[in-house]
Parts: structure tokens; sequence; C-alpha cells
């Protein structure tokens, strides 16, 4: 690297550390923390428009954005803003995401009188709902562009910007956004933030998501309850049998026994990226147990690694009042968490087959009304990921943990399977951030990191470092 861009790139991450020290991103953070804009309220759309024309469009547009709003096909109050910055067709193109909308503020129930629309700087943390989840980690993202352009005088590659509203509610629409607009989206690769870090002082790449798959088993006997010293002995239970079905899913240690929800391995790639992986857990988390489900797999290896079933609710008679009565139905709400090496389009079928192995025909799966989300994870010899490592490493002055996939679940599959690309996540929050409760937080300390690392990153791209696959 020539001395002249070696010195303006710490130009770059040293303004990138002085955005987060001098107060400017609290003062972003206090305008858009301030729009209410709670996707699973109704009538939520003034919010969404402010937020998205309000607050994004004008930094984008000051920065030579191209900006315009696209419809969601699914649910019109909830919109989407995409942003073009067209620098060289010969260059590469970089998508850039975020999600503008949140989960309720839960007002009042915040600790010392904090409001969920007021950014608060207590300590080292700034309070209010978004701050992390992710109105804090797109403002990141989208300041290191302007300090790109700002330093070195362009990106040096194009980009392209989607804020959507509706991430908090499954993202409906963004896939028919996607197919839609999959011209006006093309790109090399997206790079995003969502999510926690592995631990507060590990900076962390992942490639995508474990998928996630809902639905209701239902034992449907009889209607009502029937006296069980008349009936006792003769009248199949419906609690009863709904819960042997369930025990043939996994073991009493949850260890999954459907074999098409177990994959034949771990590739070996990831397998050695996850061993590389030290999980964070605070002082109110509860204690995990290593011979909890698939044998052999501790830590991130099992909870990044493998996949999950889980049993959510489970419900027969009246739990409120019970009485000497045989259920003649019972409901058990549920959950599959899996890898990408699942197959998404048998899960039901294969749950519907091992019940009828075991005899459990007259339990009824149903399927519920939102389809989650597609397991999805870049190869993590991709040339996106090597470049993203190595500039972080460069950055931080050593390599961020880097983990095949998020636990949780995103719309990544929009963006590798839709839109058929590379995808990096690069998070700027913590594991104790309260996403999604009261108190949500995000650390001063990550976000300068994110700020230096991202613009890091975009100055690498910019400076053609890519040698891409």
């Amino acid at each position: 690297m020539r001395k002249e861009t070696a010195m303006s790139r710490q130009e770059a991450t040293s303004r990138a550390s002085a955005y987060v020290d001098d107060g400017r991103f609290a003062r972003d953070m206090a305008a858009r923390i301030a729009v209410r804009s709670e996707s699973p309220r109704e009538d939520s759309a003034a919010d969404h428009l402010q937020y998205l024309q309000g607050q994004i469009q004008p930094m984008l547009s000051e920065m030579g954005f191209a900006c315009r709003l696209l419809d969601n096909p699914d649910l019109p109050r909830l919109p989407a803003l995409f942003a073009e910055r067209a620098e060289d067709p010969g260059l590469p193109t970089v998508l850039v995401y975020g999600h503008g909308d949140v989960l309720w503020g839960m007002e009042g129930e915040w600790a010392d009188g904090l409001s969920p629309w007021e950014a608060t700087v207590v300590g080292d943390r700034l309070y209010g709902r978004g701050a992390v989840d992710n109105k804090g980690q797109h403002t990141i993202n989208l300041e290191a562009l302007r300090i790109v352009i700002e330093t070195r005088g362009r990106l040096g590659f194009n980009a392209k910007i989607l804020i959507e509203m509706g991430e908090e509610c499954g993202s409906p629409g963004l896939g028919g956004i996607a197919e839609a607009h999959s011209d006006l989206l093309a790109a090399d690769v997206l790079i995003a933030s969502d999510g926690p870090r592995v631990s507060t002082r590990t900076p962390t790449v992942f490639l995508g998501a474990r998928g996630s798959h809902g639905f209701t088993l239902r034992c449907d006997l009889r209607e009502g309850g029937h006296h069980s010293g008349n009936w006792g002995g003769i009248l199949p239970n419906a609690g009863i049998r709904l819960a042997q079905a369930i025990s043939v899913i996994t073991d009493a240690k949850g260890k999954i026994a459907v074999p098409e929800w177990r994959p034949d391995e771990i590739p070996a790639n990831v397998l050695a990226a996850l061993r590389g992986i030290a999980l964070e857990f605070g002082p109110d988390d509860p204690q995990t147990d290593d011979d909890w489900g698939e044998p052999g797999l501790t830590g991130a290896t099992q909870l990044l690694g493998w996949c999950n079933f889980e049993v959510t609710s489970f419900v027969c008679g009246n739990p409120q009042a019970p009485v000497n009565a045989i259920p003649g139905q019972a409901r058990a709400t549920c959950q599959l968490r899996y890898i990408a090496e699942i197959d998404h389009t048998r899960i039901v079928t294969a749950l519907r087959e091992h019940l009828d192995r075991h005899g459990f025909a007259d339990v009824e799966i149903v399927e519920g009304s939102r389809h989650f989300f597609h397991a999805t994870r870049t190869d993590p010899d991709n040339a996106w990921v090597r470049l993203a490592v190595a500039s972080i490493t460069q950055t931080m002055g050593a390599p961020p943990a880097l983990s095949p996939n998020f636990g949780g679940a995103l719309p990544n599959e929009v963006f590798a399977e839709t839109l058929g690309l590379p995808t990096i996540w690069i998070p700027h929050s913590h594991p104790a951030c309260a996403q999604h409760a009261p108190n949500e937080h995000m650390m001063l300390d990550v976000a300068r990191e994110g700020t230096q690392m991202m613009a890091g990153l975009f100055w690498d791209i910019g400076d053609g470092r890519l040698g891409a696959g």
C-alpha cells in the first residue's frame, strides 16, 4: 500500500473515532430514536415515512446518493428507501442494508426514568429504542461511507443502500421488493450490521443466519373434557398423546431424532471457525448445560453450528382452573432453528413422516401464517470474507471472530437467495444490549470501534484490495 494511501486510511479511521467521541453520534441518534417507528403498530405509516424521508434521505442525498421510496407489496405502511451512488460501472457494487423499524417502546418499564424515545447517555452507554436494533447500527455504517467520501473525495466503488421498515414484523414484502427490483438491487456483495457480537470486546463477522420454522402440534381427540373417575383408563388423554409425540422428536437431553433435521456433517471450514469462538455470558444469564443438545457439541459449535427444536408453549385442559377431567384437546407451539445444510422444504414433511412412523397419526402439524427465515451462509473462504477479516484485523490490531452464521434469524435469504449475493454482517452491538426489552442500549466504545472498522473496510474496498471470487 502506498504511504499516502495508508496515511489517508488512518485519517479515515481517526475521523470515525471523532464521530463518536465528539458527540455527533449521540446527536444523530437522538433525532432517530425520537421517531416512534414501531412496525407492529397499525397506525405507524407516518412514522416510517418520517424516519426514511426526514432522517435518512437528507443525509444520503447530501452524500451524492439518488434516493427513492420502494412500495411494499405485502404491507403498504412499511415502505423501504433505496439509494444509489454510482461512481464507475467497472467498479464493484456494495449493497448496504438496515432497518429503521423497532419493536414496542415499552414506556414506563425502563429503569431510572429513561424514555425509549429519548437518546440518553449514561456513562459509556447510549439508551433508547433502536439504539442497537437497528438505528444505531446502520447509522454507523452510513457515517462510515460519508467519512470515506470526505477523506478520499469518492468511495472508489459503487454503493447501494436499502433501509426497510418491517424487519421486526418478519420483513413482510422484502422478498417481493427484491424480486420486483432485482436489477435495481444488483450488487457484488451485501455488507450489513445487525445482532450482537459474540462477546462485548470481540469484533465479529458473521456470514448468514440460522433458519427458523415455527408450527403448532395439535392433538384433537374430542370436544371438551370428560370426568377422569368415570372415563379414566378407557378414554385416551390428548395431553399424554401430545407429550409422547413430542418425546420422539428429541431424546430427554434435546438430541434431535428426526433424521432430516440432522445434517450429515458440519463443513470443515465452518467447524474450524466455530471452534475459535468463545461465547460471552453475563451474571444474570442462565447456566448452560454442556450435556444438552447434540452429544459432543458445546458452546458456539452447538449454538451456531447445529439445529435445535424447542417447545415454547404447551396447553391442555385449563391450567388456570384445572378440574378432574380428561382433556380432549392439546396444543404445543414449537420451533425448529436450523442450519444451511437442512432442506427447508422438507422440514414439516420429515416431521410428519417421523410422527407417523412412531404411531402418532392423530397429532396434526399446523404451520403458522408467517413463514420464517431460511438458513443461509456464505462460504468462509469467499474472497469478500477474506477482505473483511483482513481489513478489520488491520484496523483493530487483532482478527475478529468469524461466525459462519448468526444464531437467530434475519432476512438474509432475500440477499443470499433472491439476489444471489455473498453476505457479510458486522455487528455493532453486544450480548447484553437489551434489544427488544426495556433499557436497550449501545456501548459507545463498541460504536467507536464499529465506525472505525466500517470506515476501514469501505476504504479498503475502494482501494481495490479485493481479489474477488
